[in-house]
Formats: C-alpha cells, sequence, structure tokens
C-alpha cells in the first residue's frame, strides 16, 4: 500500500474504529511508461474535449467589461456563433494539453513518490507526509507543465474570444474581431508582433495561480480524501453496531472508492477555484489583451488590476468564478478518477494491486 493509501487507512481506521483495507496504489516505478503516456493522451483528450466549452464561458466572462451571468453568455455565443463558437481554440488546446499533461504527470508522480520516501524517513506522520508530499507534487507538476501551456494558453484564448461581430454585445464582452485564421496563424502574429515574449504572456503569474492552487489542490484532496474515509468507516462502524455484528476488515469495492475519490476531488477542486480566481482574472486578462489596446504598450499587472477595480469593483476578479468552481470542481472529479483509472490500466503487474 502506497504513502497516500495507507494514510487514508489508518485515518479512517483511528476515527472509526473499523479496520479498513484499501487496494495498494500504484507509483512511479510500478507503472510501464508507454502504456501510461499513450492511454494518459487518448483518456484526458477525452476530458479536456468534455470540459472546454466551460472554460470558454469562464474566459469569455473575465474579459467582460460588465458583469453577465453564464447562461447569457452561453445563449449569446451559441446565437451569434453556434455550437462551434464553444470550441473556439480547441485543436490548438488540445495539441498543447497531450505534451503539458505528460510534464505535469511525470512531474507529479516522481514528486510524489520521492517527497513521500523522504518525509516519513525524517520521521513524519503518514498522514502528514501525505500531505506534504501531494502539496509538493503539485507545485512541481503545475511549474513543469506551464512551460509548455503557457504559449498554448495565449493562443487558444486569444481565439476562444474571437466573436463574428456583434457577439460582444450580446454577451457583454468586448467586441473582439476575428483577426486569426487559426492556431497557426495566431501563432505566426503573437510571435511576429510581440516576439517570444508575447507567447510567455503570463508565464509569471500562470505560475503564480497553478503552482499554489495545484499544490492547495493536492494537499486538500490528501485530507479531503482521509476526512470522507473516516466518515465511510465510522457509517460502517454504526451501521455494524445497530446490526450487532461486525464484519471485521472493511474491504470497500470499486464504486466505493471512485466515489470516495471523485467526492474528494471535487471538493478540493472547489477550494482552490475559489482560492486562486482573482489571479487566474488577472492572468486571463493579461494574456488575451493585445497591445493595441493598451496604448500600444504591453499589459501590466498594475494596470490590469486597476480596469478590473474600475469597471466592478474587486468583485470584478471573481467573474467567471461560477463556471472556473464547476470547471475545476467536475475536471478535478474526472481527471482523478481517470488517472487512477489509468495508473491501474499502465501497471506492470496486474495481480499485485488487491
Amino acid at each position: 500500500m502506497s504513502l497516500s493509501a495507507a494514510a487514508a487507512a489508518a485515518a479512517a481506521e483511528e476515527e472509526s474504529g473499523q479496520e479498513m483495507h484499501l487496494p495498494a496504489d500504484i507509483d512511479w516505478q510500478m507503472l510501464d511508461k508507454s502504456k501510461f503516456f499513450f492511454l494518459g493522451a487518448a483518456l484526458f483528450s477525452g476530458v479536456s474535449a468534455t470540459l472546454y466549452p466551460i472554460v470558454v464561458l469562464k474566459t469569455r466572462q473575465q474579459i467582460a467589461q460588465t458583469q453577465v451571468s453564464c447562461v447569457k453568455t452561453a445563449f449569446s455565443i451559441l446565437n451569434c456563433e453556434g455550437f462551434r463558437g464553444l470550441y473556439r481554440g480547441f485543436g490548438t488546446s488540445l495539441m498543447g494539453t497531450i505534451p503539458a499533461r505528460a510534464l505535469y504527470m511525470t512531474a507529479l508522480e516522481v514528486t510524489k513518490s520521492n517527497v513521500g520516501t523522504a518525509t516519513v524517513r525524517l520521521g513524519v506522520p503518514e498522514p502528514t507526509a501525505a500531505t506534504i508530499a501531494n502539496a509538493a507534487a503539485g507545485l512541481s507538476a503545475a511549474m513543469a507543465a506551464q512551460l509548455v501551456w503557457t504559449p498554448v494558453d495565449v493562443v487558444s484564448q486569444r481565439l476562444m474570444v474571437q466573436g463574428n461581430g456583434g457577439s460582444g454585445s450580446g454577451s457583454g464582452s468586448s467586441s473582439i474581431s476575428c483577426k486569426y485564421q487559426g492556431g497557426i496563424d495566431a501563432f505566426r502574429k503573437i510571435l511576429s508582433s510581440d516576439g517570444l515574449r508575447g507567447l510567455y504572456r503570463g508565464f509569471g503569474i500562470s505560475i503564480l495561480t497553478y503552482a499554489p492552487s495545484n499544490a492547495v489542490w493536492w494537499a486538500s484532496y490528501s485530507v479531503t480524501q482521509r476526512v470522507v474515509w473516516g466518515a465511510v468507516g465510522c457509517y460502517i462502524s454504526k451501521r455494524d453496531e445497530e446490526s450487532n455484528q461486525s464484519c471485521g476488515i472493511f474491504r470497500p469495492d470499486s464504486k466505493t472508492i471512485v466515489a470516495v475519490q471523485g467526492l474528494s476531488a471535487a471538493m478540493a477542486g472547489g477550494v482552490s477555484a475559489i482560492i486562486t480566481m482573482p489571479l487566474d482574472t488577472i492572468k486571463t486578462r493579461l494574456q488575451v489583451l493585445d497591445g493595441e489596446e493598451n496604448g500600444k504598450r504591453p499589459p501590466t499587472i498594475g494596470k490590469t488590476i486597476k480596469n478590473l477595480v474600475r469597471e466592478g469593483g474587486w468583485t470584478a476578479c471573481y467573474r467567471g468564478l461560477g463556471p472556473r468552481w464547476a470547471s475545476m470542481s467536475m475536471s478535478a472529479t474526472t481527471m482523478i478518477t481517470t488517472y487512477e483509472f489509468l495508473k491501474r490500466l499502465s501497471a506492470k503487474n496486474q495481480e499485485s494491486l488487491d
């Protein structure tokens, strides 16, 4: 049993007095790397396609100069641009997601394994060691992925906010004409006008947004998973007391495990979304606004914050919170269940997992 699984089981047993047997987790050394990356690319591409419209809605709301509801924004896009409008920039995003996700998963698993082992050797209790390892893994994974993801994010977000002329007024967003013919065209034009710096616009604040966000998410996931398993253990123990019988060792089935992982991920995603929302709004504004719209000078963090506050006060930093909260919670739930499923499919020795 891995550090995180052992910590969750130990916490649940301490909380409820019910002995629990969770399936062994799978660490980096146990994975067939070629299968892991190949299957991961396919599975996470499907997840990205499912959740992409929510990301488009969040981005449109963040660049809007007035507060507009998510539903109104969605109907405006559908009316003016059709269903295709909800997938603007998806091809570019997908092309970047695959290498970025590969970097993310590698950094995540390597860091989690090494930090977890090191902290336990230093005498840190397993639950605390699991939380530290997950936080460190989330931090390093986000930083590694941003090297690839920031240019992709800049290009895809420019494509997301392109309207068909009249879409701006209906959704409350700035009317942005279709100046890019696609991802490659956008990449060339940004590189030509702003250089490499233009493709990495917002890189610093992306690190400040996603690195803490991932650290908070993975640490929260570790804690919430222990809390949920503790609640499950208490429920089983109470049920046994009422029926005057004990099942001895509790072995949760696959549905229970997936449900606990999904609930823990959703809770952690909600916490992370609320904490990091202002940074994400500022990052999106920086990456989307062109130099021509800011006096032919690249936008700065200070200028972006002043514009936001002038448009709607400090609450403007939380525009798009609904879609982002939903996106992060749904993404976290699908990501963690897909990720755990992926790891089991990619394990070298399937017999040793039970």
